[in-house]
């Protein structure tokens, strides 16, 4: 077995040694990248010089590496898809890829990989695209340090920046999106990692996973979204250190979570979105030293969330801390930062002597008359939210946090 790894080894090393390096420009003798291609052999360089070249059905068939010098313009002339990868082993880096064709049952791609691994796109620029990045089928790629600028006016014509499609351990990280439908998405993808990006206003969602586990997406930020983030029919899922941030709308949030298990969601940042997060059906997630800051609700449970827990948050300025549409609870808040807390702490611990009551009675009536926000700042309202925390007759009685902490909590 040994024997035959060196061997191969050595085969690899001696094809790589003889690789060449082909230069493409408008007046060298071979001047598009379809015919370079077609002249490379496997593990040769292509140089794409500066200029413009008018080509698109561009195919990667073989272990190659194409680099773009001064961002050279591959222009689609929207008539399909531009350049399709079904090689192992292939990079593309440094090109500006603009006017990719539109079609709804092709679904035509800048660029796409289809059934393959160890790819590697890198520092691209696409514009005026239909689907930016597709990878179908394909395993162990890395997409990196890619701008990709939609101009996507509805949702139903539109497609999305960077798309995984049943494909496994892929890296995104450092790529800025905006103007597309979806920035991010994610269907039937596991053990993947999304960081360092910035996606923003785009019309459905930031990073979107359906069907998807194991990933992990943190430090990114999601900003002007139709909404954040949505997970979907999901489990294990990690979520660490993102920004959502102004994700406003009549039903727009930073965070969905529907259908999601046993995920995390730790050090987040949610400010000035319509709702912080908005949870469904979704079980055994640790909420914990996230940031809640002036959105209209924190966090609304809509129904049917069992054993979760919020741990050491703060709410800070929130219309609304906690929405809950049930009278069964066995989740858990314990030592949150609450800043409409009005308890004391006698004996100065750092733990306020009076259990926190986070749902407010208003809230019920807002969820069925929305109307009635114009009443969040009336004396009246005060007065029943606070006869609801000395009796509660609507709110679960358990939901509490019998631990608010006094001061915001550090981490």
């Amino acid at each position: 077995m040994n024997k035959l790894f060196v061997f191969l080894t050595v085969i690899l090393l001696a094809q790589k040694s003889s690789a060449q390096n082909i230069e493409i420009c408008n007046t060298c003798p071979i001047s598009t990248l379809k015919d370079a291609i077609i002249q490379a052999k496997d593990f040769d360089t292509i140089t794409v010089k500066k200029g413009t070249y008018k080509e698109h059905d561009i195919i990667i068939d073989k272990p190659i590496t194409i680099i773009g010098k001064d961002y050279p313009v591959i222009d689609g002339e929207l008539k399909g898809e531009i350049i399709t990868i079904i090689s192992d082993n292939v990079t593309v880096d440094g090109l500006f890829i603009i006017n990719v064709g539109t079609s709804y049952t092709e679904d035509y791609a800048a660029i796409r990989v289809r059934k393959s691994k160890n790819f590697v796109i890198q520092n691209l620029v696409l514009e005026k695209l239909f689907f930016g990045i597709y990878i179908e089928k394909s395993n162990y790629g890395k997409i990196y340090h890619n701008k990709i600028i939609g101009d996507a006016k509805e949702e139903y014509n539109s497609g999305n920046g960077i798309q995984l499609w049943y494909s496994n351990h892929i890296t995104v990280e450092h790529n800025y999106v905006e103007h597309v439908r979806d920035g991010i998405y994610l269907e039937f993808s596991d053990d993947c990692l999304i960081k360092n990006n910035v996606s923003a206003q785009n019309l459905r969602y930031g990073l979107h996973f359906m069907f998807s586990n194991d990933d992990i997406y943190q430090d990114n930020t999601f900003e002007n979204n139709g909404a954040g983030v949505a997970v979907m029919f999901s489990k294990k899922i990690k979520m660490l250190n993102n920004t959502f941030k102004e994700n406003w709308g009549t039903a727009s949030y930073g965070m969905l979570l529907k259908e999601i298990n046993d995920a995390e969601i730790i050090g987040n940042t949610f400010e000035e979105n319509t709702i912080g997060i908005n949870i469904e059906g979704s079980n055994r997630i640790i909420y914990k030293n996230n940031d809640f800051k002036n959105n209209g609700w924190a966090i609304k449970v809509r129904g049917a969330c069992y054993t979760n827990s919020f741990i050491e948050n703060n709410f800070l300025y929130n219309s609304f801390d906690i929405a809950y549409n049930s009278k069964v609870n066995d989740n858990v808040f314990d030592r949150n930062y609450w800043s409409n807390y009005t308890g004391y702490d006698l004996d100065k611990n750092g733990i306020g002597d009076v259990p926190y009551r986070p749902v407010k009675l208003f809230s019920y009536i807002v969820n069925r008359t929305p109307e009635t926000i114009i009443l969040l700042r009336s004396m009246f309202i005060d007065i029943m939210d606070f006869s609801e925390k000395v009796s509660p007759v609507f709110t679960p009685d358990n939901l509490m946090d019998n631990n608010p902490s006094i001061k915001k909590n550090t981490w």
